[in-house]
C-alpha cells in the first residue's frame, strides 16, 4: 500500500489546505472587491456632488451677471425718464417764450425787454441742449409721421407732394425718442 493508501485522511488534508486556500483567496478577492466598491461609490457620489456644486455656482454666477445687467439698464432707464419729464415739461416753457418773443416783435419802445427775452431764451435753449433734447426738422424736408404730425395739407405746385412746408408747432426729441412730434403743414398735389 502506498502512503496515501495506508492513510486514508491523508488525501481529506490536502483538500483541505487546497480549499483553505482557496477560500482565503475568495474571501481576499471578496474583501479586496467589497472595499474597491465602498470606494467607488464614495467616488461617484463625490463626483455627483462636485457636479451639483458646479452647476449651482455656474447658476449662481449667471444669476449675478444677469442682476448686474438688469440694475445697470434700470439705472440707464431712470435717468433717461428723469431726463424725459425734465425736457417734455420744460417744451411748454419754450412754446411760452416763442409766444411773447412774436408778441413783443411790433414793440420799438420795449428793446431792453427783448434783449433780455432772447437772453433767457437763448440759455434754456442751451441748458436743454445739455441735457440732451434736440429739435427736430422740418420745413423743407419730406414728411415723416415718425417725427411730423400733419395737421393741413396745403394744395400747391411749388413743393413736392408730401414735403412739408410750414412748421406750426416745432418737436423735440430726446436721442432716437420723439417726445412731442413737429406739427407740420404738408404740401399736397394740386
Amino acid at each position: 500500500m502506498s502512503e496515501n493508501d495506508s492513510n486514508p485522511f491523508k488525501n481529506e488534508d490536502v483538500v483541505k489546505e487546497e480549499d483553505i486556500k482557496t477560500e482565503e483567496t475568495v474571501e481576499n478577492n471578496s474583501e479586496e472587491e467589497a472595499e474597491q466598491a465602498v470606494e467607488d461609490d464614495e467616488v461617484s457620489q463625490l463626483k455627483k456632488k462636485y457636479e451639483e456644486l458646479n452647476n449651482q455656482y455656474v447658476r449662481l454666477a449667471a444669476d449675478f451677471d444677469n442682476y448686474r445687467k438688469r440694475q445697470a439698464q434700470e439705472r440707464e432707464n431712470l435717468i433717461n425718464y428723469g431726463k424725459e419729464d425734465a425736457l417734455t415739461k420744460l417744451i411748454e416753457v419754450l412754446d411760452n417764450f416763442e409766444r411773447g418773443q412774436k408778441a413783443l416783435e411790433g414793440v420799438e419802445d420795449c428793446q431792453k425787454v427783448k434783449e433780455s427775452f432772447d437772453l433767457i431764451q437763448k440759455q434754456v435753449y442751451e441748458t436743454l441742449t445739455k441735457m440732451g433734447l434736440e429739435e427736430i426738422k422740418a420745413v423743407g424736408e419730406e414728411f415723416d409721421p415718425n417725427f411730423h404730425e400733419a395737421v393741413m395739407q396745403t394744395p400747391t405746385d411749388e413743393y413736392p407732394e408730401h414735403t412739408v412746408i410750414a412748421e406750426l408747432r416745432k418737436g423735440y426729441k430726446l436721442g432716437d425718442k420723439v417726445l412731442r412730434a413737429t406739427m407740420v403743414n404738408v404740401a399736397a398735389a394740386k
